[in-house]
């Protein structure tokens, strides 16, 4: 294969996440990974099945506390990728002690059991949430709580078709990836589920409805199309932002809501990973004055420590007394309700949201005056602590800079701040909310650093 042919066939796959099949990653690890530590990433190579985006690894962690994370070497790098997990920090004490106790008392609960967490968990979710969504049920990741949701619908509806986006991302099962819209995910594994139709997401920088700088809101009126046509949909399924971030405007979801409506289809928001205060609210629909008929939530549930996902559903969507939509073994698990208690209490006490707005806000006007001085830069984008920076070659034509966006990344691993790429060429930005504006100002010194060397050897075509 020519190399660029190599390169086409890896910019194909590079949606979820940087590559662990990529050359400058061998790079990187050769210029700074010691024999100890690539002893321990051989062995873990070794023992693990190979699948791109981990195994093999890209180093080996040995701490983490609050905003960073250490390395076996000893290094701490500020961590803005964390998989979205860590909205209260790494190793918050409030959630380790609120583990520690649950561990001395009730660490599991047999099944035809219940347990006072998991109870009080369900009943602060229903509370938090917007309308009539006061329906729970836990499951032990956000791609099991996803394939809940999507037999709620069927059961509720009747139907089993599907709306959903490319380049959405909702799990890795096969129910998940079915809805999902990701080459590294769904290239050859069919069939997948039937009836899993697919639209175009909100994004004007790559819109076949010809979008440039801002979203016209056709890709919004093509559900409806869609959802008239095919008549028998059971639900429209979507991330209310997606994770790069692409963020639609603040109609899209109004008019996508009434679409479902008129056509009977329910509405499934996918909140995995950025629900709790993420983007500056609970949930992110309340951005957008809309109630999902179910919501999908995961990651930060567990406080950074255990996974735990919940699906939340309207009080007359419980129809299925007599089915199985879940039933998993730790469905109930009383330790990760207790850090997840602890984890919303500690949003909530913090006054953490009211910071995240704050310092997202902030930030998002320091990425867009790095912007206005590095023609590399093509958008700058944000909502709360999600924030992207896209690279590309043409701000004209958003030609995306996947090359020049892997040498700053590893750049920016080299001098203490670790993020994540997605769709190639987005850096994006997801610290823990409890970052100090101090420590988000080195970060961003960090990154306009690597982005200043980059461009002195990544041309662009922009002025």
């Amino acid at each position: 294969m020519s190399i660029d042919a190599r390169k086409q066939d890896l910019d194909s796959l590079r949606s979820e996440g940087d590559l662990n099949i990529s050359p400058r990653r061998a790079a990187w690890a050769a210029g700074h990974l010691d024999e100890a530590t690539q002893a321990l990433l051989d062995d873990d190579a070794r023992y693990f099945l190979h699948q791109s985006l981990s195994t093999p690894c890209l180093n080996v962690l040995r701490a983490c506390d609050g905003v960073y994370i250490e390395d076996h070497q000893g290094r701490r790098l500020m961590d803005f990728h964390g998989n979205w997990v860590h909205q209260v920090g790494f190793r918050n004490p409030r959630v380790i002690a609120a583990i520690t106790a649950q561990l001395q008392t009730l660490p599991f609960c047999t099944r035809r059991y219940t347990n006072v967490p998991a109870i009080d968990l369900a009943k602060k979710l229903a509370a938090l949430a917007p309308g009539a969504l006061n329906k729970v049920l836990f499951a032990p990741g956000g791609a099991l709580a996803m394939g809940m949701a999507l037999k709620l619908a069927r059961m509720v509806t009747g139907r089993f078709k599907t709306i959903s986006m490319w380049d959405a991302f909702h799990g890795a099962s096969l129910d998940a990836i079915s809805i999902g819209g990701e080459a590294i995910f769904r290239r050859g594994i069919g069939p997948l589920l039937p009836g899993a139709e697919h639209v175009p997401p909100p994004n004007p920088s790559n819109c076949p409805f010809g979008c440039e700088r801002a979203c016209s809101l056709q890709c919004a009126g093509y559900i409806e199309y869609v959802l008239e046509k095919e008549g028998d949909v059971a639900a429209v399924v979507a991330e209310t932002v997606r994770s790069t971030p692409y963020i639609p405007p603040p109609e899209y979801w109004q008019i996508v809501r009434e679409a479902c409506d008129r056509h009977g289809a329910l509405l499934i928001l996918d909140e995995i990973p950025h629900a709790l205060g993420r983007t500056g609210t609970m949930f992110t629909c309340e951005h957008y004055g809309v109630v999902p008929d179910i919501l999908v939530i995961g990651k930060g549930l567990g406080g950074g420590i255990f996974p735990l996902a919940a699906m939340i559903a309207r009080e007359d969507l419980d129809v299925a007394p007599g089915r199985a939509l879940g039933h998993y073994t730790h469905e109930k698990n009383p330790v990760a309700c207790a850090a997840a208690l602890a984890a919303i209490e500690f949003l909530e006490e913090e006054n953490i949201l009211a910071h995240t707005r704050a310092l997202g806000a902030w930030t998002l006007d320091q990425m867009q005056a790095m912007m206005e001085r590095h023609p590399l830069i093509g958008d700058a984008r944000g909502l709360g602590l999600m924030l992207g920076m896209e690279l590309v070659k043409d701000r004209t034509t958003m030609e995306p800079a996947t090359e020049a966006a892997e040498e700053v990344m590893y750049r920016a691993l080299a001098r203490g701040l670790s993020f994540k790429l997605t769709m190639g060429n987005i850096i994006l930005l997801v610290p823990a909310l409890t970052i100090t504006q101090e420590e988000m100002a080195r970060a961003l010194d960090i990154l306009e650093t690597c982005i200043t060397e980059v461009e002195a050897e990544f041309p662009t075509e922009n002025t």
